[in-house]
């Protein structure tokens, strides 16, 4: 019969053999066995990097992730042009047999859909954008537009798995989580990694998002995002149930985390450290949270240049601010997800409500960070999944239609944290349909966001199943010509 001490050497060993083939690696080891959740100093972190690989550009970063794909032919893609092909076949000589979804395949034309919205020059450095971004075009000279991110995803759930762990199959660590496991959190009291899902906009269809794209995939569950809450409590039981006070909270923890403790040193485990550490995160929790979604602290001047939603949880409008907060505090990562722009018809008119939404917040949080000092050392990124096709999915007319994915070339921009602003990068054809001049991957932009926190994307690793993991998988150059 097997005892209980020859159970927990046999659990350890399979912990240890199943999970990375030839052995955890230390620093991954040593980061959750020696980072004693309550004894964090002033600028201390969790992290398995003992130095960065080279000085870092910024501190922490917020995406702005839009969600459902937004179509960079309507927002910053100017093609004029594009009004001498109304309604005309898209050329074969531009689509070169690109495979296209099956929502679309199956149409007898792909008639070419002009935007029927108007474009300007702005900034001193005469970015074109469109008449929908009002507050984005007037901090141009802040930003780095990008116009040639790429990917191979063609369908939603792929392709924003893949841009946010590097693989299009779920079950990898999210970029999030790999930041986390990297450079850990100087605030003991906030998690490294948050996840801020924005309310839908009126009338707004979306994409379901999943709670494995945050997540930590073969990483120690520590590194997951968390995601708050837009009611309720931010954070589920986050408050204590009735009749319980922090002190009995503050000693039933204690008791938990001295048992956790015992077996932990039996079998190491990891995961229990984890569990250990989040329950100690939960308790602090428990006061830094509350502090931190109070926004009523922000003067009224803040508050308007964030726009009216600001005061209602769950809004863009209120998670941008949040994330400012946040970055304040010192959180590393932080993403804001804006969904609804999976506009297959009907794109004008739903754009026209999104768009300005989305268009005030994230200007607002670009100056807000500015006008603090803090844009030079926070890097803000806006960007989808994928793009939408020059041609009209469905019915076609004057006033309407509707965009298709299209994954080989959209837009995203960068802004501080070591990013030249004033400038577009990269350069598409005629047709916004394939890259003609400096095409960045989707492993490009992880790899320059990592090189912005002083990380070498080839050297953050993971050793799972006997092989070294990487967010960048064995791709990604950094974009060494928009930086600083």
């Amino acid at each position: 019969m097997t005892s209980l001490n020859d159970h927990h050497w046999l659990e350890s060993r399979r912990y240890f053999l199943g999970r990375s083939g030839l052995g955890l690696g230390a620093a991954g080891l040593a980061s959750l066995l020696n980072s004693s959740p309550g004894t964090a100093g002033e600028g201390q972190t969790f992290g398995s990097l003992s130095a960065l690989h080279h000085a870092p550009r910024a501190k922490r970063v917020i995406w702005l992730f839009m969600a459902d794909a937004p179509s960079q032919l309507d927002l910053y893609d100017y093609k004029p042009h594009l009004k001498e092909y109304f309604d005309k076949d898209l050329p074969e000589s531009v689509r070169q047999g690109q495979r296209i979804t099956t929502m679309t395949s199956g149409q007898k034309r792909l008639p070419v859909a002009p935007s029927i919205f108007k474009f300007a020059q702005h900034g001193q450095c005469g970015t074109w954008v469109s008449e929908l971004l009002p507050e984005i075009a007037g901090i141009v000279d802040d930003l780095c537009v990008i116009k040639t991110v790429n990917t191979e995803a063609i369908n939603h759930d792929p392709a924003i798995t893949y841009i946010q762990t590097g693989s299009q199959i779920p079950g990898r660590p999210s970029i999030g989580a790999w930041i986390s496991y990297g450079l850990g959190s100087p605030n003991r009291d906030l998690p490294a990694y948050v996840v801020l899902a924005s309310r839908l906009a009126n009338g707004s269809q979306s994409q379901a998002l999943f709670s494995r794209l945050w997540g930590s995939g073969f990483l120690p569950t520590m590194h997951a995002g968390v995601s708050l809450r837009s009611s309720g409590d931010p954070v589920l039981y986050l408050s204590n149930p009735s009749g319980v006070d922090a002190g009995t909270r503050r000693r039933m923890l204690d008791g938990l985390g001295a048992l956790n403790q015992r077996k932990l040193e039996a079998i190491g485990d990891p995961e229990i450290a984890t569990r250990i550490a989040q329950y100690e995160m939960a308790f602090r929790m428990q006061t830094s949270v509350p502090e931190l979604t109070e926004i009523s602290q922000e003067t009224k001047e803040v508050q308007d240049m964030y726009g009216p939603d600001v005061t209602q949880p769950g809004s863009f409008a209120y998670n941008c601010l949040l994330a400012r907060r946040m970055a304040e505090r010192g959180v590393p990562f932080v993403q804001v997800f804006l969904r609804g722009w999976d506009h297959h018809g009907g794109l004008p008119g739903a754009i026209r409500q999104l768009a300005p939404y989305a268009s005030r917040a994230s200007a607002a949080l670009v100056k807000d960070l500015k006008q603090r000092g803090m844009l030079d050392d926070t890097l803000v990124v806006w960007g989808g999944e994928f793009g939408r096709t020059v041609y009209s999915q469905g019915n076609l007319t004057a006033e309407n239609y509707g965009r298709d994915h299209h994954p080989r070339n959209f837009t995203m921009w960068l802004a501080g944290g070591g990013v030249k602003g004033g400038q577009v990068y990269g350069e598409t054809d005629d047709f916004s349909y394939n890259v003609v001049e400096k095409p960045v991957h989707i492993h490009d932009m992880n790899a320059t966001i990592l090189h912005c926190l002083g990380i070498d994307h080839e050297r953050l690793t993971f050793r799972f199943q006997g092989r070294d993991f990487r967010l960048t998988d064995i791709h990604g150059n950094v974009v060494r010509d928009i930086l600083t």
